[in-house]
């Protein structure tokens, strides 16, 4: 294989990545206050959490939302300027809690973020709709 060395500004990429990140999750944070309220259930759209601007990265989904019924939905938000089939990276703590709580958790998708902005939800199991890819490792001493 050819490996093709080039500068590359890791701390801007990610920057980048952080702040598109954050505007997606805002938008899936009103997507989710919008529908609830259109259907009557304004106390479930002040109950919404931003989990991973409050509590911070780590639960396994960002927002902590529900479906008109009531029943809680747990939103991991994916955002890209690219089109719908752009890699994402995902935690390995994401897909567990996605398997561990199947019911409540979807990866909600936002593509063509920067343009005319579009989404689509995916449900458990992951591996039924992507292909899972080991992009990094740690490494520990023996």
């Amino acid at each position: 294989m050819l490996h093709i060395a080039r500068k590359f500004d890791v701390a801007a990429r990610d920057e980048r990545n952080r702040a598109l990140g954050k505007a997606g999750e805002e938008r899936v944070l009103k997507h989710e206050r919008d529908a609830l309220t259109a259907v009557g259930r304004e106390d479930l759209a002040q109950q919404i959490r931003w989990v991973s601007e409050e509590d911070g990265d780590g639960a396994g989904y960002d927002i902590a939302s529900f479906d008109a019924d009531g029943r809680q939905r747990l939103i991991e938000v994916k955002t890209t300027n690219g089109w719908e089939r752009t890699p994402f990276h995902i935690s390995r703590n994401e897909i567990a809690v996605a398997d561990e709580r199947r019911e409540e958790w979807c990866l909600f998708r936002l593509w063509n973020f920067a343009r005319t902005p579009k989404a689509f939800e995916l449900r458990p199991p992951l591996d039924a709709h992507v292909s899972l890819t080991a992009t990094s490792f740690q490494a520990s001493f023996h």
